[in-house]
């Protein structure tokens, strides 16, 4: 089972392995110190092989049921935050003494949605995972659940994977949980094919998605696909694999699903504009502007405009949407809010001289679809 992604994976020189909640933890006994420890073997034989790694780990929650005394996994945001304050020691500390047992230093390194949506985070968290591994160290990423909302809620560190290898310039992302592949459909229900290869989006289409088999994580198998269409947009392929073929997936990569990266890899800007930065907004195009943006690589004018949304100034992160409302492509626009209904459908002749530049400039806009 080889594959221009999976030989990628298997001779990556810096990786990026993300572990679910589902595979580490376990409902009343909280974190399964074995599958833990199965996983650091697994990766300390990779390190072996003279290959950075940065884990972004689950199950801070799920490490916090036990010692508060909970039998599942809280509804609430409070208590799921003080489960998460809890167990985010107790994980930190199972990884520090996991990996001493190779001699490998962890550094712990939390992360909010605003350390990858705002460009000066993004930057210094570039540099801080830089270092890290220059020093030899195996950072350990996980949300800061203790203080996230929105993260906690949504199950984000599939996501947070896909941006986190990007940042550091990864040659390949694995993504661990208790489910072995993908599938045309809920593995669950019998009579479904697992998917061994995905090369580009069209292998994507009429899938259902299941879920994962456990109530610990929530993220699921729809957040690991869109985790990893994200990577492989961004020229970076990716593998999904179960937790317990880790040593496989880590050291051959002929396991579980590869999907083959797309194109060239996107500059740290462009992927941060198209796949991390906030959006403020949304600029309806017509048909003739979706060809020029998404097709021709051409800049946004007026004239392709035919409504706004949202509460943005000029130099604002926006998304650029179809008649479908498919979002396209994503920029910083030129203009704000207030000054665009005036504007758009307008030939740039028409406009006052001084508003006569691109609304979204070629420069600054990042196709989402066709890449």
């Amino acid at each position: 089972m080889t594959s221009e992604a999976r030989r990628a994976i298997a001779l990556a020189r810096r990786l990026v392995v993300k572990v679910g909640s589902s595979a580490l933890t376990t409902t009343g006994d909280g974190l399964d110190i074995t599958r833990l420890h199965a996983l650091v073997d697994a990766i300390a034989d990779r390190l072996g092989r003279q290959t950075q790694i940065v884990l972004v780990s689950s199950g801070a929650i799920g490490a916090g049921l036990a010692p508060l005394s909970l039998d599942a996994r809280p509804r609430d945001l409070a208590t799921q935050q003080a489960a998460a304050s809890v167990g985010q020691l107790t994980l930190a500390h199972a990884y520090a003494e996991s990996f001493g047992r190779y001699s490998r230093t962890v550094g712990q390194v939390l992360l909010t949605s605003d350390d990858v949506v705002r460009r000066a985070h993004y930057r210094n968290a570039e540099r801080t995972f830089s270092r890290l591994l220059s020093l030899g160290a195996v950072p350990v990423v996980n949300e800061n659940d203790t203080v996230a909302t929105e993260e906690i809620r949504f199950g984000d560190n599939d996501r947070l994977a896909a941006l986190v290898a990007h940042l550091i310039g990864a040659d390949g992302l694995v993504l661990l949980s208790d489910v072995d592949a993908l599938y045309d459909g809920d593995p669950r229900a019998g009579g479904t094919r697992k998917i061994a290869e995905i090369r580009s989006e069209s292998d994507l289409d009429g899938l259902a998605v299941g879920m994962s088999s456990s109530g610990l994580g929530t993220g699921g198998m729809m957040s690991k696909v869109a985790a990893a269409r994200t990577a492989a947009a961004a020229g970076i392929p990716v593998l999904i694999a179960a937790a317990a073929e880790a040593e496989r997936a880590l050291r051959d990569a002929d396991v579980g699903t590869a999907f083959q990266q797309a194109g060239a890899r996107l500059s740290a800007r462009r992927f941060w504009l198209g796949y991390a930065a906030g959006s403020r907004g949304r600029l309806h195009l017509d048909d003739g502007a979706v060809a020029a943006v998404v097709r021709n690589r051409r800049s946004l004018l007026a004239a392709g405009v035919t409504g706004v949304d949202g509460d943005f100034q000029a130099g604002d992160v926006v998304d650029l949407v179809d008649a479908a409302q498919e979002v396209v492509a994503r920029g910083v626009v030129a203009f704000d809010v207030t000054e665009l209904p005036d504007l758009i459908g307008r030939s740039t002749h028409e406009l006052p001289p001084d508003q006569r530049r691109e609304v979204v400039h070629a420069d600054d806009l990042v196709p989402l679809r066709g890449r």
